[in-house]
């Protein structure tokens, strides 16, 4: 349906030059939503999130599987703003092994980590999901790095724009500066406050829009609109876990995902934006349930490889097992999380190398590096650069 311009439009001027700023209407939708035809897509991306949330019963431990779906987000969603970070560039960093790793890209991948665990973190002590907790957010991911001197955690104070050299000549104008906390207020309302009953899946596709219209900080709108959607998600019941992340979706279909932006902005076209949202979920709830089960097999297959394995079986298990949970690592860190001595965790890695499990990075003698290949294999599809 096409409503026509979702907004209006406030001249201002920026050094000297006129400029049309966009200022959305407040959310839900007027005329609303039409949804019944959408009834279909919704069901099956809700069964499809069903399935996803029920994750715990297929994978034997959650907090394996989520430490690296989430830096595969964190990767991702930055690679989207432009940074070059691979998964491997981040779990090396995290260890202090990163020789060659362009610092600033892989600073700014950790801060994304950081950022989405403080805001689920303070959701599970019961903190709202509000402006507040969205500035919180926003200053935890330009804590430092690139973007640090962007006022962390404080909406703008002064223009910004999309494409372009400057606002007179930008692809899209957010609301000036005066109007963001106003904006930003409506939005929190309709998170919470709307009179109108609205399903939580499209709450949380049609906040995501109107966060990326408004644009409220200087720097980070991206990364924090695409937590947003994650972290509204667990708010409303409908994940237990942080596992649905839209940004390989969005990465995938880029040129779509921003043409459906401004076809909201310009024509009232909601409703290819919840299709297109919708399907987005569909796919990527189901993508990662075949992860996970994709996961639970290769563990089960190398489990039993390394059982027929003779005397070094059961420290080798134990290896194994500290593998999976961070699946770059050192042999001092191996041990410690094995509970293992330094020679025992060589000896059972040694054996995990000859299975062909665990493969030595480094070639050096002192201070070896062991990554877990086929589960690194597995977690890094997607996030090759664009």
């Amino acid at each position: 349906m096409k409503r026509g311009s979702t907004g209006r439009y406030e001249v201002t001027t920026f050094q000297e030059e006129p400029v049309k700023a966009f200022l959305p209407d407040p959310l839900p939708p007027d005329p609303p939503l039409d949804i019944v035809p959408r009834l279909p897509l919704l069901e099956s991306a809700v069964l499809a999130l069903g399935r996803l949330d029920s994750l715990a019963a297929l994978l034997p431990d959650t907090t394996l599987f989520l430490y690296t779906y989430i830096r595969k987000e964190a990767v991702l969603s930055s690679q989207i703003e432009g940074t070059q970070s691979s998964l491997s560039d981040l779990l090396l960093f995290e260890i202090d092994e990163a020789p060659g790793v362009p610092l600033n890209d892989v600073v700014e991948v950790a801060n994304y980590v950081a950022a989405l665990e403080h805001g689920l973190k303070r959701l599970q002590e019961g903190f709202p999901l509000s402006n507040r907790l969205i500035r919180e957010i926003h200053g935890v991911l330009l804590a430092r790095g690139r973007g640090s001197e962007k006022e962390p955690g404080e909406f703008r104070r002064s223009q910004n724009w999309i494409g372009g050299s400057r606002p007179g000549n930008a692809l899209f104008v957010p609301p000036p500066p005066h109007a963001v906390q106003e904006c930003m207020g409506n939005l929190e309302r309709f998170l919470h406050d709307d009179p109108v009953p609205f399903p939580a899946l499209l709450r949380a596709g049609l906040a995501h829009v109107q966060f990326e219209t408004i644009h409220p900080f200087l720097d980070g709108n991206g990364r924090v609109g695409r937590l947003l959607i994650t972290l509204l998600l667990c708010h409303a019941g409908m994940l237990r876990e942080p596992l649905l992340y839209l940004s390989l979706y969005f990465k995938r279909h880029r040129t779509i995902y921003y043409d459906l932006l401004g076809q909201v902005r310009h024509d009232g076209d909601w409703e290819a934006w919840v299709d297109f949202f919708l399907e987005g979920v569909r796919q990527t709830a189901d993508g990662a349930v075949d992860t996970a089960r994709r996961l639970v097999a290769l563990f089960q297959s190398d489990r039993e490889k390394i059982l027929a394995g003779g005397r070094r079986a059961s420290s080798a298990l134990r290896v194994h097992d500290s593998l999976k949970a961070r699946p770059v690592s050192t042999l001092q860190e191996v041990g410690r999380r094995a509970g293992l001595s330094f020679s025992t965790a060589a000896s059972a890695m040694a054996l995990l190398g000859d299975l062909g499990i665990a493969r030595e990075l480094t070639g050096k003698r002192r201070n070896r590096l062991f990554v877990y290949d086929r589960y690194l294999a597995i977690l890094n599809e997607g996030t090759e650069a664009p």
